[in-house]
């Protein structure tokens, strides 16, 4: 890379490692809105009776702390689709933005019924 100077002169340009150029810093408000996308695809197959998950963040040194609050059938198992958020919402933040997610807090707010269709009425 070269530079020109006023008087027309080229210098060669320093070359700085990328490491040293600076940091991206990505909003916790980014990773909360990546963090409930992600809990909305681990529910895919949900009935959409509830509301879209909600996530709140905390970032420090590359590292991620996230709470999620959703809302769930029942009769199901919770446990087993509470895990599933967790760990989706884990790996997509690893994945899109780049941290480590230590704790993956998932507050159920609301169960809603949820009777899946077979013609037959109780």
């Amino acid at each position: 890379m070269t530079r020109r100077e006023p008087g027309g002169r080229a210098e060669a340009a320093s070359v700085i490692p990328a490491a040293e150029r600076g940091a991206t810093r990505i909003a916790d408000r980014v990773v909360a809105k990546i963090a409930a996308r992600a809990a909305r695809e681990a529910l895919a197959e949900e009935p959409e009776d509830g509301g879209p998950p909600h996530a709140t963040v905390v970032v420090r040194d590359f590292e991620a702390r996230v709470r999620v609050a959703v809302e769930l059938a029942y009769p199901g198992d919770l446990s087993a689709r509470c895990a599933a958020v967790r760990h989706h919402v884990s790996s997509r933040v690893s994945e899109l933005a780049g941290m480590e997610v230590p704790e993956v807090t998932v507050l159920v707010e609301r169960l809603h019924r949820w009777a899946p269709e077979s013609g037959r009425t109780r």
